[in-house]
């Protein structure tokens, strides 16, 4: 892997004077957790720190794919699990373009997670377990989705009706009932900074 994924370009701007821009060398932080963990958040929250840094980076979760490309697809096991092969191509095609992929969706089986991270070269896909309690997510139910699970609503919903496959060996954990989101936010840049991906800012 590469000491840094990070290199800096002088430009020019309209008006003649140098500008510093800073150009990344894509990968995909892959946000895996129950519903209600802090997933989405987590994602743009972290996303407007390196924007703030000037990288490069886009949120890719579950709702805005099946408000386009994956629209066709259902809920069931089988399209559930393309559902996640069409985002990791997305994330393919993202990084591909220097951009920094924060990917945030449930992916409840360890099998898919795998299929998904066979799609990337050696140190594009950085794994990101957001770890939290059942009882905390369904305490949260930004959605409702919980209540409605309960009352049998949604089949095989993850966590109640369907099993989630804990990640055995992500490359980060965040305990996210534990701490703050800026703290959680902090954990992420210091390990991107300590494994040499990003620079220090």
């Amino acid at each position: 892997m590469r000491k840094s994924g990070f290199n800096s370009t002088p430009i020019r701007s309209k008006e003649g004077g140098e500008a510093e821009i800073m150009r990344s060398t894509g990968y995909v932080l892959w946000f895996t957790g129950l519903s209600g963990a802090g997933k989405t958040t987590l994602a743009n929250r972290l996303h407007h720190e390196l924007n703030a840094k000037g990288l490069s980076s886009y949120v890719l979760d579950g709702d805005r794919l099946r408000l386009g490309l994956n629209r066709d697809l259902d809920f069931s096991p089988e399209d559930r699990s393309e559902n996640l092969r069409r985002a990791g191509e997305v994330s393919k095609i993202l990084i591909e373009t220097g951009t920094i992929v924060l990917a945030a969706f449930i992916s409840p089986s360890k099998s898919d997670r795998h299929r998904i991270r066979q799609m990337f070269s050696d140190g594009k896909y950085i794994e990101v377990y957001v770890q939290c309690p059942l009882h905390v997510c369904e305490s949260r139910d930004p959605k409702g989705l919980y209540k409605k699970a309960r009352r049998g609503a949604i089949p095989d919903f993850t966590g109640i009706t369907a099993a989630y496959e804990e990640p055995e060996s992500p490359e980060l954990v965040i305990q996210a009932d534990q701490q703050s989101i800026s703290a959680c936010v902090q954990q992420i840049l210091v390990y991107l900074r300590t494994r040499g991906i990003m620079h220090q800012m």
